[in-house]
């Protein structure tokens, strides 16, 4: 399945903040990419041209493709609440976030490869799916063979990040989804209710 695998520091510019995480270069280039990066924008974005920035600034910060994100809205709009919070906390209830919320992997594109090389388990089975939906109550661990993988060990020692709706043991390399974030507990920089909008056209 095509995936978007170039330099996230271009991507990370075109829309203005640093959406994989620290970014050394693009805190020395935050301006968009291409020859007129630098140069005053002419004229104003139409609102679908927002709305659709914002669908993938949504999109390239999970690092999830097109049919997966309409999926992931269908379902939203189907479940009772507010669309647009629904759609994050979707997002956010997959396991390569989850991997990636607890530390295990410095980035989603990171947690998203431990997860497809069968280095985590959720609830003492072996899931190699990114996309796999978690529950409250949820068990996510790495697996036994893998908890000495230096990449894991030196994710783990710089993560200082703790989220209210997850626990996480550093010990036993083990945690717990343990609710559905609320809005205000995902610190996303995203204006969901620009991509209902959108959708809904």
């Amino acid at each position: 399945m095509a995936r978007y695998t170039g330099p996230k520091t271009r991507i990370a510019r075109k829309f203005g903040e640093a959406i994989f995480g620290d970014d050394r270069a693009f805190e020395k280039r935050n301006y968009p990419p291409g020859q007129h990066g630098m140069a005053k924008k002419r004229g104003k974005k139409s609102e679908y041209a927002i709305q659709l920035m914002e669908k993938q600034k949504a999109k390239y910060s999970y690092g999830i493709l097109e049919k997966q994100f309409r999926g992931l809205f269908k379902k939203a709009s189907a479940t009772k609440g507010v669309t647009g919070e629904v759609l994050l906390q979707l997002c956010e209830a997959r396991l390569d976030n989850v991997v990636f919320r607890m530390g295990v992997a410095p980035s989603r594109r990171g947690a998203r490869q431990l997860v497809s090389h069968r280095h985590i388990t959720v609830n003492g089975e072996v899931v190699n799916i990114p996309s796999y939906h978690l529950k409250p109550g949820d068990k996510v661990a790495v697996r036994e063979k893998s908890k000495s993988l230096e990449a894991i060990e030196r994710s783990l020692s710089n993560s200082s990040q703790v989220y209210e709706w997850i626990t996480w043991n550093n010990d036993t390399k083990e945690g717990t989804f343990v609710a559905v974030p609320a809005r205000i507990q995902i610190p996303e920089n995203i204006k969901e209710q620009l991509i209902v909008e959108l959708y809904n056209k």
